[in-house]
């Protein structure tokens, strides 16, 4: 497939204005401007483009939310990929952030906005840095600023850090993170569509979803929606990681099979080991085995057998791999991760954590992982936000498909592997 996303990457100063100019850079925005605004939300909804940072949800739709008559409006761009397994969005910001940038003032002028956060994870430092000398570089040329290439339309870009806390990839939890509030979520209704940012407004989109607009408005919407299966078209940039020969970031047609990133495009299983697991979309997406490979890797699929495409960050184990000792690195994240705001996540993803670091550790008793089980019923479905349920998907996962080696724990005081 032609790249489109990671078309740049690799590129000698492919990070510089001068460099994306040259390839075309900032052509969209500059035709985008020349379209009614109303003409470039329908375009992004006619390219089923569906959000890139774990959701799904139809952009176009949620542009269409914004109220047209709103006198003051906001674009977040959801740059925090706090995921574990998750770097696809870090690998645009670092080589190729013109593309975010113009993908975002493409946005904003769709929607009416004339300022934009980009809100980055704290541990990005060189990303934040490139994405901020691309600011100036872009004012510089007169695609950020007043006036942008004279056609009255003003669009401002903030770069603004957090402090690595999992919690502000949660949309509204983002919001009060920039409004200089403590990160936890936000009660919804009103959702940030109408009262978002300062009250205004907002939209929220994740990085490789902006990324993917300059080519939808160049190419059009018909192209776009011929790639991949008709309701999760697109491309999609996948981040391989763990016990394969070749990991890094690989743009695909969404709904490629699983088996064909894994064998075809990251190398296989590294020296000749047997596959034991994948985690298809990030740690909170429930693992699947050999037999799942088949799987296109799109929204709806990986819905349909339990699991879901996430951020799409694949991560690979082989035969030696622990799966207590993975779940309990999971669910050490959860417990650490958890703003406490509400009782189910807060204790619960504490209790998970306890009860398998207990059974990893030689210490589990008989009825564990029956414990486990009665956890994850009363946490699910009642959290605040999605973070209790990613930490109870996660585990559920594990012990759909190995719960032996948690039997085998407890009694053997020790792996199987």
């Amino acid at each position: 497939m032609e790249k489109v996303l990671l078309k740049n990457l690799g590129r000698e100063g492919a990070h510089t204005v001068d460099s994306y100019l040259s390839g075309g850079g900032y052509e969209a925005l500059r035709k985008a401007l020349g379209m009614e605004p109303e003409d470039i939300i329908q375009m992004v909804k006619d390219s089923g483009l569906r959000g890139r940072g774990g959701a799904g949800f139809p952009t176009g739709l949620k542009w269409s939310f914004i109220p047209k008559d709103a006198p003051e409006k906001y674009l977040c761009c959801n740059a925090d990929e706090g995921e574990p397994g998750t770097f696809k969005d870090r690998g645009i910001m670092e080589y190729d952030p013109h593309l975010l940038l113009e993908g975002m003032a493409i946005a904003s002028y769709a929607i009416g906005a004339h300022k934009a956060y980009i809100y980055i994870r704290g541990e990005f430092l060189f990303a934040a840095r490139r994405l901020q000398e691309a600011i100036l570089e872009a004012y510089e040329k007169g695609f950020l600023g007043e006036n942008i290439l004279g056609t009255g339309f003003s669009l401002d870009i903030y770069v603004h850090r957090g402090f690595g806390a999992y919690i502000c990839g949660e949309e509204t939890a983002l919001l009060e993170s920039i409004e200089g509030y403590r990160g936890q979520p936000r009660k919804k209704p009103p959702f940030p569509a109408l009262s978002g940012l300062y009250g205004k407004p907002t939209v929220i989109n994740n990085v490789e979803t902006l990324a993917c607009l300059p080519a939808i408005v160049n190419r059009g919407a018909e192209w776009f929606a011929s790639i991949g299966p008709e309701k999760s078209p697109g491309p999609k940039i996948f981040g391989v990681s763990g016990h394969v020969e070749r990991p890094g970031l690989y743009e695909l047609p969404m709904g490629t099979p699983l088996r064909e990133i894994v064998y075809e495009h990251a190398g296989g299983i590294r020296e000749g080991r047997r596959l034991k697991a994948v985690i298809p979309g990030g740690v909170s997406a429930p693992l699947l085995t050999e037999s799942e490979l088949h799987t296109p890797m799109d929204f709806d699929s990986l819905a349909k057998i339990g699991s879901m495409l996430g951020s799409g960050g694949v991560i690979v184990m082989d035969e030696t791999t622990c799966m207590v000792k993975t779940a309990y690195i999971i669910m050490r994240f959860f417990s650490h991760e958890s703003c406490g705001k509400c009782t189910p996540c807060r204790e619960g993803t504490t209790w998970l954590k306890k009860i398998v670091e207990r059974i990893e550790h030689g210490r589990g008793v008989p009825g564990d992982v029956e414990l486990l089980e009665s956890l994850c019923d009363n946490i699910f479905g009642r959290t605040f936000c999605p973070l209790g349920d990613g930490a109870v998907m996660a585990l559920r996962g594990v012990l759909k498909n190995f719960r032996e080696e948690f039997q085998y724990h407890i009694e053997h005081k020790r792996c199987m592997v």
